[in-house]
């Protein structure tokens, strides 16, 4: 049998298969946790194309199982409440990806291109694409409308200067989902000492988004 086995005989391959397939009402846990994230997070997130795609063809079998159900049977609108509360979390989040993307495309271009090989992609392929023709729109319309009638010595735009960057100083509002310690929440300058703090699993808070941006990525804490 070419398969590796476990100890008691099981399929270890079968195993992890098994630990990656989620529930429905996994999957949707998923799409909420990143549709906040995204929104309240001040820049733009890794991109969840998987638990997108997912939850797409889990929206195509509810509106199959929908058309089977009894006209006039109750649950049938309790089931057209749901699809249409996933499909609004959906949208919600891919604005709020697309809006980010217009706001910051240089910045946002810039470091899905300097990010390590391994790295997880801040874009998906069609996000990217979106990007790259906004930049060159924006190139195009600039120098139709203003840059053309300028000088010739300013007749160029840095993007990444002109673009404002996003805030990573603003204030979020998180609930911790795993216990963590020794927080840095203010490094120590010449008016105060460093600010450490744990941070209690189900404990809510209000602090600097860059202090807790990495939580974020890792799951360990959900912005609110």
């Amino acid at each position: 049998m070419s398969d590796a086995l476990s100890d008691d005989g099981s399929d270890i391959n079968q195993d992890e298969s098994q630990e990656d397939v989620m529930t429905p009402a996994e999957l949707i846990a998923k799409l909420e946790e990143a549709w906040l994230n995204e929104k309240f997070s001040p820049e733009l997130l890794e991109n969840r194309s998987e638990v997108v795609e997912c939850v797409m063809e889990q929206l195509t079998h509810m509106e199959a199982n929908l058309q089977r159900v009894k006209k006039g049977d109750a649950k049938a609108s309790i089931h057209r409440m749901e699809i249409d509360r996933i499909r609004f979390m959906l949208s919600s989040y891919l604005r709020s990806r697309l809006q980010k993307i217009e706001k910051f495309f240089p910045h946002v271009l810039e470091r899905e291109k300097s990010r390590g090989e391994g790295d997880p992609s801040l874009l998906s392929p069609e996000e990217f694409a979106f990007a790259k023709e906004y930049y060159a729109n924006t190139e195009t319309y600039l120098k139709a409308v203003a840059l053309k009638r300028m000088p010739p010595n300013l007749q160029t735009v840095d993007m990444l200067r002109a673009v404002p960057e996003p805030s990573l100083d603003s204030f979020v509002f998180l609930r911790v989902k795993e216990r963590q310690e020794n927080i840095l929440v203010e490094p120590e300058t010449d008016d105060q000492r460093e600010y450490v703090v744990d941070l209690e699993e189900g404990s809510q808070h209000l602090m600097r988004y860059r202090t807790i941006a990495p939580l974020v990525s890792s799951g360990a804490v959900q912005l609110i």
